[in-house]
């Protein structure tokens, strides 16, 4: 299996996404400009440019017509995929951290962080079928969690949001009412930020990185702790395939720990556990720097990893990585 190296960032990356035919692949940086490369080859496809600061993530429309992306430079921008145009910015007093289609593509979830004197916040916002008709107005905005807010997603029918952040407690929240409707259990919970959250490709649950060295596998509907893996580092990204029983986790070590650990080459790995054993298969090694993003292509035949070092590595599986057996 070897890795395409995608060159296009000069700064750390910070998300992946990719559309959902798995033919194309959105990476956003702290270089202030997405980009978007063909999942097959790696070759760059083109950029959106126009944000003024670290783009934090971004979501991708069914069709495959629409880009959304969150920035610190506190905008949310709605973009043309294939002509990279400007469609809409939406204004915050603060920056744009997470930014999630509704299934439908009718309505975004939008985070924002503490930022002066306002709180982190969770909106909601209506994207309207024609661009020339889209307004600045929420639908719903929720506060209440302490601290930066890292990831919001929408749960099952769109009746539900999902998010999880600094304060390390996952929340359900009514998405037409804002009520708070479910908080993860302390004991069971993680014990540090939660920097990532992605669901499986049914929604029916979703797994949960951490800077307490582990993941977390959580029921949708119920948020009943399913499993946890345990790893030697932070996790700053997780995936999970939608093929395989396999989660994938990135991650870094403490800023403390950087001098002395040995200065080989590509030390960071991507660690692949069992799903179910909670044992890990694996590790895919090659970034020169913390795996800060992770992607599996919606047909489970390859993989993508974002890092600190400003690369895309871009892995589709050998035929053996198939009949793995623990």
């Amino acid at each position: 299996m070897r890795p395409i190296l995608m060159k296009g960032h000069e700064r750390p990356l910070t998300f992946l996404k990719y559309n959902r035919d798995g033919d194309l692949l959105f990476s956003c940086a702290k270089d202030h400009t997405p980009t978007v490369w063909f999942a097959d080859n790696g070759e760059r496809l083109g950029t959106y440019r126009g944000h003024n600061g670290a783009v934090w993530s971004c979501d991708v429309s069914r069709d495959s017509m629409r880009l959304i992306t969150g920035s610190a430079d506190q905008t949310v921008k709605l973009w043309n995929v294939q002509t990279g145009a400007q469609l809409y910015t939406f204004n915050f007093g603060s920056p744009a951290r997470s930014v999630d289609f509704s299934v439908g593509d009718k309505l975004a979830v939008i985070t924002t962080d503490p930022f002066m004197e306002l709180t982190s916040a969770i909106h909601v916002k209506r994207i309207a079928r024609d661009p020339t008709e889209q307004t600045e107005e929420s639908e719903l905005v929720i506060k209440g969690p302490q601290g930066r807010i890292n990831r919001a997603v929408w749960g099952p029918l769109n009746r539900t949001i999902i998010s999880a952040g600094e304060d390390a407690i996952i929340r359900i929240w009514d998405s037409e009412t804002g009520k708070l409707l479910r908080e993860a259990d302390k004991e069971s919970g993680h014990k540090k930020t939660i920097t990532s959250l992605t669901k499986s490709a049914d929604g029916s649950h979703f797994l949960t990185g951490s800077l307490d060295k582990s993941a977390k596998l959580w029921d949708t509907r119920t948020l009943t702790l399913i499993k946890t893996y345990v790893t030697e580092r932070p996790v700053n990204a997780v995936a999970m395939s939608p093929l395989l029983d396999h989660v994938v986790l990135g991650g870094g070590q403490d800023a403390s720990a950087v001098t002395t650990t040995d200065h080989r080459a590509g030390k960071f790995e991507a660690k692949f556990f069992d799903k179910i054993l909670q044992e890990e298969i694996g590790g895919v090694k090659g970034h020169f720097g913390p795996i800060n993003a992770l992607a599996f292509n919606p047909d489970g035949k390859s993989f993508s990893s974002g890092g600190e070092d400003g690369y895309v590595r871009l892995h589709h599986f050998d035929p053996d990585y198939f009949n793995i057996k623990i």
